[in-house]
């Protein structure tokens, strides 16, 4: 089966367009916080008529990284483009298929995705901030309308900045999750153990943001004792569930018992 039909070509148009007017909302206009991706995430499943997968990434990655706010010069990245192209991706990657393994990959490439977006928003930030001399009028010029034309100016090299890399990735996300599907059963259901243990490692961040003590690396540690012993053990959920709680408690009791 092909990849890229017309209508997943089609679509990867919509998602470019829709995730372009989405991310405005993070800095450039309106800021209503739909472009949370707790928000973003099941917008665009709801678009490819798969809401619920949308509200399972947008989830995950809102604890990742809700704490990380676009304030001052601090260049976070984009969870706006994050949210919404795992969506688009686990969506059409899917293609009928057990969507939750294909969840957990989408959300496993969104690392590689960080540097892309933070250093695209870096890039436009600078850019934009020439339209400040821009926006001078010149002698005899009316300074509200050139102030304007600056203004729209900035708020399209935004959405284009969004638009031209959901084009570029998306393809990319796509290839990477057909040749995921050939991979053997095994590595399909590490994923599916990956997605539902990773809301662990989002509630850790959150806390460890909010100055709470919290001992997050030995969570980390309970999250690879509970997803390797499922795996070989081919545990049940709320047993792997238990290894990692029980495999935290005691890093925390250790790490306190250390002080």
């Amino acid at each position: 089966m092909a990849i890229f039909d017309t209508k997943t070509l089609t679509d990867i148009i919509l998602v470019a367009l829709a995730g372009g007017i989405i991310g405005l909302d993070r800095t450039a206009a309106g800021q209503f916080m739909f472009s949370q991706p707790i928000v973003a995430g099941p917008l665009t499943g709801w678009m490819l008529g798969d809401a619920t997968t949308g509200l399972i990434i947008g989830i995950v990655l809102e604890l990742i990284w809700v704490m990380d706010i676009p304030v001052g010069t601090f260049v976070p990245a984009d969870s706006t483009i994050l949210a919404v192209w795992a969506t688009a991706v686990a969506v059409l990657g899917s293609a009928g298929r057990e969507p939750l393994p294909v969840i957990g990959f989408s959300l496993l490439l969104t690392v590689a995705l960080i540097p892309a977006t933070m250093r695209a928003d870096g890039f436009i930030r600078k850019w934009n901030s020439r339209l400040a001399a821009a926006a001078e009028p010149t002698p005899g010029e009316h300074a509200g309308r050139r102030l304007s034309r600056a203004h729209l100016s900035g708020i399209a090299v935004f959405f284009l900045k969004s638009f031209v890399l959901y084009l570029v990735l998306l393809p990319l996300g796509l290839i990477a999750a057909h040749l995921f599907s050939g991979l053997p059963m095994r590595f399909q259901g590490s994923m599916s153990l990956f997605v539902k243990l990773l809301p662990l490692l989002g509630i850790a961040s959150v806390v460890r943001r909010l100055s709470i003590r919290t001992a997050d690396g030995f969570l980390l540690i309970g999250f690879v004792t509970a997803a390797t012993i499922g795996l070989a053990l081919r545990a049940g959920f709320l047993l792997v569930m238990l290894v990692a709680a029980t495999a935290t408690w005691v890093g925390v009791k250790y790490r306190e018992g250390r002080s």
